[in-house]
């Protein structure tokens, strides 16, 4: 037996590893391990009131730390019986704007990137593409801006709270991110070019399911009370246990998701492959200039997704903060009710997020967190299987399956933190 080990899966958030376990030419299996131990969130909110709640479960991420939020006080906020006031809803899709931004910009030219155009890391790529690391930073420093302006700080802001915002942006605030989203466009557009111009191998392809919220109006967006699914399905949020399915497997500290016995995808190729159509901008155009059949099979090209998806969300600040502007701060909207139950679904940038609470007197009585890895990782799994079995039978070498591999676990823009609740190849 004989195995392929990538013992630390390099430029992905958390601790992973990838083993792949070989007898001969024959690929017995494919893991991506989770090694990370459980940190039982979910077991220590119980019995906290909700907006301690909104204080720990950020927390699990410091990327994805206001879709945390985000999701929770949409679950929060259907328990209670709140519905939020305008300006604060306006103001959450402007900070999961900022998320987004910080986030795809992140992966896709740092993390990703350095794959495709044969460089260990984005530092190593310094001396051939200064000027889009330099894009990088300017596009992930701006998002974090406005992640501060929205939610009082870079990480684990406090200001989104329960019924409302403790405070609203300024004026002056959201013109400076208007203007600064505008002069941005370009360098997100030289994103999505520099991924469309790329070649992406075959290896992992195999059709899949793609999940992700229905934006509501008919918009896209990364919030939403149902979930559509590319089989033409539609369900509730509120029915998020027979879409996911969660399991536990031996190999790995995190759970693992299934769709009716099915692996499925989210993430940014499944919000453009269920909702593109309602894009608009230069976003649209490039949409519709580079998609094709391939992104129902390839998760690599969730990459060109994440570009094209940070475009529209700089497309998008301006009139968002307009909106806000023009608008009186409200008060807060208080809770109607201490008992009841809800469930809030966003878009991460990773995919769709799960926060479902049942609420008695006042206090947490049962809380129920999936993340986007966590569904994703058997797909995964499946995609690295066949991107092994084909690279080997292809006769490439150890070295270039290892990276082949990586490549698949580092499109799907795993927070392995996230997942706790990457590469090994054996040979036998």
């Amino acid at each position: 037996m004989k195995e392929l080990n990538v013992e630390a899966l390099a430029r992905v958030e958390g601790d992973g590893g990838i083993t792949v376990t070989l007898d001969g030419k024959k690929v017995k299996s494919v893991t991506l391990d989770v090694h990370e131990g459980p940190r039982l969130i979910e077991q220590l909110v119980k019995g906290m009131k909700p907006e301690d709640d909104l204080t720990v479960v950020p927390r699990i991420c410091a990327i994805c730390t206001l879709s945390h939020r985000y999701a929770a006080l949409r679950g929060l906020e259907k328990a209670l019986g709140i519905t939020p006031p305008e300006k604060a809803q306006l103001t959450r899709e402007l900070m999961m704007l900022g998320e987004n931004v910080e986030s795809n910009s992140l992966h896709t030219f740092l993390l990703a990137l350095p794959d495709f155009l044969g460089y260990p890391s984005a530092i190593a790529m310094l001396n051939d593409y200064a000027d889009d690391v330099k894009r990088a930073l300017r596009l992930k420093k701006f998002g974090n801006h406005v992640m501060t302006v929205t939610s009082g700080r870079i990480v684990h802001g406090e200001n989104p709270i329960i019924g409302g915002f403790g405070k609203y942006p300024s004026k002056k605030a959201l013109e400076e991110i208007k203007l600064k989203s505008h002069e941005l466009v370009p360098d997100a557009v030289r994103d999505v070019e520099l991924f469309a111009s790329l070649e992406y191998p075959t290896y992992p392809e195999a059709e899949t399911l793609f999940m992700s919220v229905n934006a509501p109006k008919n918009q896209y967006g990364y919030y939403g009370d149902s979930i559509l699914i590319s089989n033409g399905k539609e369900v509730s949020a509120e029915d998020y246990k027979k879409l996911t399915s969660e399991r536990v497997v031996s190999h790995s500290f995190a759970k693992r998701s299934l769709y009716q016995d099915k692996p499925f995808t989210v993430g940014a190729n499944a919000r453009l492959i269920n909702m593109g159509k309602r894009l608009d901008g230069q976003a649209k155009d490039l949409l519709k200039e580079h998609y094709s059949e391939r992104w129902l099979k390839n998760p690599l090209f969730n990459n060109l997704a994440q570009a094209i998806e940070m475009l529209w969300s700089l497309e998008h600040m301006p009139d968002m903060c307009d909106m806000i502007a023009g608008m009186d701060d409200p008060p807060i909207e208080q809770p109607t009710r201490t008992t009841g139950s809800g469930t809030g679904a966003v878009e991460a940038p990773r995919g769709t997020l799960y926060h479902h609470y049942e609420l008695k007197n006042g206090l947490i009585e049962v809380a129920d967190i999936i993340t986007p890895t966590a569904q994703n990782l058997d797909d995964i799994e499946k995609h690295m299987k066949l991107t092994a079995e084909r690279m080997l039978a292809d006769g490439k070498k150890d070295d270039e399956v290892r990276l082949g591999l990586e490549m698949v676990a580092r499109a799907y823009d795993p927070c392995i933190s996230c997942a706790t609740h990457l590469v090994t190849l054996k040979r036998i």
